[in-house]
Order: structure tokens, then sequence, then C-alpha cells
């Protein structure tokens, strides 16, 4: 079993100071994450979603807690062991994108093997062309829709071949249709690739397409 165990927390807290006052956020949080699971976050707006989601992958420190990735503790390695799981073992896929404005789709897809210093144009290419986008490969973001965008996100997650994706309100910036296209398309291309997915959204339509969907309410978690 524990070899099955993709992502675990213990006992997370997270709290911030506000003026005299400590904001709460998660409260003792638990959570497991199995190799290969599609995993939905949902809550309502201010619940701590997003949080939870970057102190469980290694972009926002705990308060108190233990985030163990692929069996290591994420928080107790050196800076440089973090930013080398983020890279080679871990996807992100944000709301808005986060592409640079000044390079291409194929560019923007290849980036983070330039930055581990292992650019493979070719992988980024094919990915390219599993999301639908073969043709636009020498497009600038401002040339591309919103849709297209993300689509363009969701190949560079996939470049270095990580082990999980992680994807906060993928689908926030799009209409309900192509919102759902790319939701279909990131369970997809998780399945295909073997990756595990958790993803925050405050769709609970799209979050019930994926196996397992986990409601934060009062920093606790509880299973829908």
């Amino acid at each position: 079993m524990a070899d099955d165990v993709h992502l675990q927390a213990r006992e997370l807290r997270k709290s911030f100071r506000l003026g005299s006052s400590t904001l709460e956020i998660l409260r003792g949080l638990d959570l497991t994450v199995l190799r290969g699971e599609t995993v939905f976050l949902c809550g309502a707006s201010g619940a701590g979603k997003s949080t939870l989601l970057y102190t469980l992958a290694g972009l926002e420190r705990p308060t108190t807690g233990e985030v163990r990735f692929e069996n290591e503790d994420l928080y107790g390695v050196s800076a440089a062991r973090q930013a080398e799981l983020r890279n080679t073992r871990m996807g992100f896929v944000f709301q808005s994108y986060m592409l640079l404005p000044e390079l291409t789709a194929l560019e923007n897809v290849a980036l983070p093997g330039l930055i581990g210093g292992r650019p493979d144009l070719a992988r980024a290419a094919g990915l390219l062309q599993q999301v639908g986008l073969a043709d636009r490969t020498g497009h600038l973001p401002s040339e591309l829709s919103g849709g297209e965008q993300q689509r363009v996100a969701i190949a560079r997650s996939l470049v270095n071949r990580p082990g999980m994706l992680f994807a906060d309100e993928p689908t926030g910036n799009l209409d309900s249709r192509t919102g759902g296209e790319i939701v279909d398309l990131l369970l997809g291309l998780a399945r295909e690739h073997g990756t595990t997915l958790l993803a925050v959204t405050h769709d609970t339509n799209l979050a019930a397409r994926g196996d397992r969907v986990l409601h934060i309410r009062d920093g606790a978690l509880e299973e829908a």
C-alpha cells in the first residue's frame, strides 16, 4: 500500500497573521492521494482550496504538519531539492495560464525542459499535437484564445514527464463549454500518461468527472 501513496499530508495547518489576530485556513488536515488517482478539491470561495494545493505542491510552507511527496518530506529537504522536485516530478496548470508572452506556443511548452537543461522540442511538438494545437506551434500567446492558451499550459505541464499534476482552477477564465473540454483533456492526458492529478475547481459538475471529490469546509476535508 505504501508504494501506491503518491502524496500524503498529516496534521496540516496553515494560518496567517492579520494585525493582532490570526486567521486559520487549514486546521489539522489529513490527505492521501494514490498514484494515478484524479482528485478534485472543491469548496466555497475563500475556503482555502488554493492554499491547500500550493502547500501540497511545495509552493507555500505550512505553519505545522508534514507533506510527503513520493516518500520524501517536502518541507524537510533543501530548497534546491524542492525546486528539483517541482521541475522534474510535478507539473502545474494555473487559472491565468502563466505563459511567457514573448515565446511561441512551442517554446512555452519546451520551457521546463530548458530550465532543467534538457530542452526537447520534439516532445513539446508532440504534446501540442496531443492537445490539438499542432498548427499553432509558432503562435504567440496573444494570438491564441483562452482555451488554446490553457491547452498550451497543459502541454507544458507534461513536458518533463511529471508523476503528478497540480491544477488550480484550470477552467476559471473559460466559458462552460471550453472549461468542460479542458477538464476532459486534463483527465484524458493524465490517464493516458499514468499521471496523478490533483485539481482545484469551484465547479462540482466538472469535479464529478474525476475519481474522487473532496470538499474543504472550515479548514478540514470531507469526502463527497
